[in-house]
């Protein structure tokens, strides 16, 4: 494959299109994951309780239904985007993050208002997860039609660099902040300054996404089949399912290794919270840093053997894995552990987007690769810490960990049915 046919300008503007639309991805990000972080230090401000786990259930249960509202955003910023255009979805998303934010940062606690608090709180997340179920498929969708030929699995790999990059920032902020403050103080106020930063953050992301060119033409968004649901399981049913099968297993295992992972060392493997957001910040950094090294590798090796890598290595090794760190007591094995964890799942994450992308036509493509991706995201990615520390709250922790391996054997399954060539987004059309 050759990328000599762009011009230097013209690599320059398509490189520049994916660095605007991956910072913006990142405020997202940031945004949606700081109340993951976040959620043992806000956890007694909205959930009184004498048992930390029930606490960190409640915020797990609010955390998920954020996921629920992911379907809705999905198909409707995936309709907005084949309709209306790429950046005007991605412009739309990110001025609601900035609000959902806004908001968290200012509630006020149960001692305040009472049940009203964790209400509110909910509404905030709801519609947080409204802004990011669009800002996935329109964002993969955009960065793999702007991506150089060729070379797309590398360029598409930079929205996982500035989705986990949103994570590592999220979790840096709270180190921060935890050596300024006591652990008192970051649960009477300090867990609302993230949430501030990630507001003004995003007012900065819209002003970067207003300078993006626009993928689609006139044409293509006045098909009648533009953003259309009726034609997408008429035509793209087959598709759709596959996307959905192999996103369920990614989506669980991402936020089993990234998220959840945080509480897991607390809460399980009994290691301080300083210490376990240490050993997050080393692994999430290592994680971000493979992204364009296995996306390389798919441009190599092709899009599906490495979904069947990913597959098969997830479904061998997650329950060794969660099993050895459940009995840890050092922070480097744990850290190494997790770190081998995420290069599994890079093999999935580095070429997320760009693999459902090349599964839709352009009409749909920003519908199929939302909605998709957000069903699966919502049932599986959303409920995995609730599933989690549910389980554990049972005496049946090591389920989860068959649960997350059966997950990958479906995903290996699903990856069996992706073409050896893309449908669309040709390499050399």
């Amino acid at each position: 494959m050759t990328t000599t046919h762009y011009t230097g300008e013209e690599r320059r503007k398509r490189i520049f299109a994916i660095v605007g639309a991956s910072s913006g991805n990142l405020v997202e990000w940031f945004d949606f994951y700081v109340y993951a972080f976040c959620a043992i230090y806000l956890a007694p401000a909205f959930f009184p309780s004498d048992d930390p786990t029930v606490q960190l259930l409640n915020t797990a249960g609010v955390f998920a239904a954020g996921f629920l509202m992911r379907p809705i955003g999905g198909w409707l910023f995936g309709r907005v985007a084949d309709k209306h255009g790429r950046k005007n979805s991605m412009m739309i998303s990110v001025l609601m993050m900035c609000a959902g934010s806004l908001v968290i940062a200012c509630l006020p606690t149960y001692a305040s208002i009472g049940a009203w608090a964790p209400f509110l709180l909910l509404m905030a997340r709801l519609f947080q997860g409204l802004s990011v179920g669009g800002e996935y498929g329109t964002t993969a969708t955009y960065m793999s039609e702007v991506a150089l030929r060729g070379q797309r699995g590398f360029f598409a790999s930079f929205q996982y660099v500035t989705l986990i990059g949103g994570q590592l920032l999220a979790v840096l902020t709270v180190v921060i902040l935890q050596q300024f403050l006591s652990a008192d103080e970051l649960k009477a106020y300090g867990w609302r300054i993230p949430f501030v930063v990630g507001a003004v953050a995003a007012v900065i992301s819209l002003v970067l996404r207003r300078s993006l060119k626009e993928t689609t033409t006139a044409e293509v968004r006045q098909n009648k089949d533009a953003g259309s649901m009726s034609a997408l399981f008429r035509d793209h049913k087959a598709a759709f399912i596959t996307v959905l099968g192999y996103t369920a297993g990614g989506s669980l295992i991402f936020y089993t290794f990234t998220t959840y992972m945080q509480k897991y060392l607390v809460n399980t493997v009994h290691m301080d919270a300083k210490v376990a957001s240490y050993i997050m910040t080393g692994a999430l950094f290592l994680y971000m840093c493979m992204q364009p090294v296995f996306g390389m590798l798919a441009d190599k090796i092709g899009r599906r053997a490495s979904m069947l890598w990913f597959g098969g290595l997830g479904t061998l090794c997650t329950v060794p894995l969660l099993l050895t760190l459940k009995t840890t007591t050092s922070p480097v094995i744990a850290f190494v552990l997790i770190t081998l964890a995420l290069a599994i799942v890079s093999f999935y994450t580095s070429i997320s987007g760009l693999v459902k992308a090349e599964m839709f036509p352009v009409q749909v493509r920003a519908l199929g690769v939302g909605l998709a991706y957000a069903v699966a995201n919502a049932i599986f990615g959303g409920s995995a810490e609730y599933v989690a520390l549910g389980l554990k709250n049972m005496g049946m922790e090591n389920t989860f960990y068959w649960y997350v391996t059966a997950m990958m054997a479906i995903a290996f399954l699903f990856s069996l049915r992706l073409p050896k060539k893309p449908a669309y987004l040709h390499e050399d059309h």
